[in-house]
């Protein structure tokens, strides 16, 4: 069955947030989505998984720990999740607070696994981010990048 992982780390709840508007996207698209707290991931779930989609909190300008042990760990993985569909997404406390590079830090993660990234021309070019809680448009990017992800999955097949 074709499906969407996607994992984040979230300490306020933000981040979590977002994880959920994302796959509200996902199901928009007739995609299975499986929500997971990075705790409660395993890198086994990455192999079933036609598109991964990682959030994190933004912490001195990247991943959280968290998503970054998990990341690290799935070296155990490279060249196996090469051609599946990635995407990034990440809260901050404040303007300026690295959500962007954040975001670039997973993506380049993902990269490095041969996974298909697409970028966006429109809002958050990476991914979403939000300061705090998701806005009104903050939301509406983390629904998009559930569809565009499920649409993209769905063409790679």
């Amino acid at each position: 069955m074709t499906h969407v992982l996607i994992v984040y780390h979230s300490q306020s709840g933000n981040t979590e947030k977002m994880a959920r508007l994302i796959a509200e996207g996902v199901k928009e698209e007739n995609i299975s989505v499986e929500l997971k707290n990075v705790k409660d991931a395993s890198i086994n779930d990455l192999l079933n998984a036609q598109g991964v989609i990682i959030g994190s909190p933004t912490y001195f300008g990247t991943m959280a720990a968290e998503i970054k042990s998990f990341l690290d760990e799935s070296v155990k993985y490279f060249g196996k999740l090469k051609g599946k569909v990635g995407a990034a997404f990440s809260s901050s406390a404040l303007v300026g607070g690295g959500n962007e590079t954040t975001v670039l830090s997973i993506l380049q993660a993902l990269l490095i696994h041969g996974m298909i990234i697409q970028g966006e021309t429109e809002g958050g070019h990476y991914g979403p981010v939000a300061i705090g809680a998701p806005d009104t448009r903050g939301s509406e990017e983390c629904r998009q990048l559930g569809r565009k992800v499920a649409r993209l999955v769905k063409k790679v097949g």
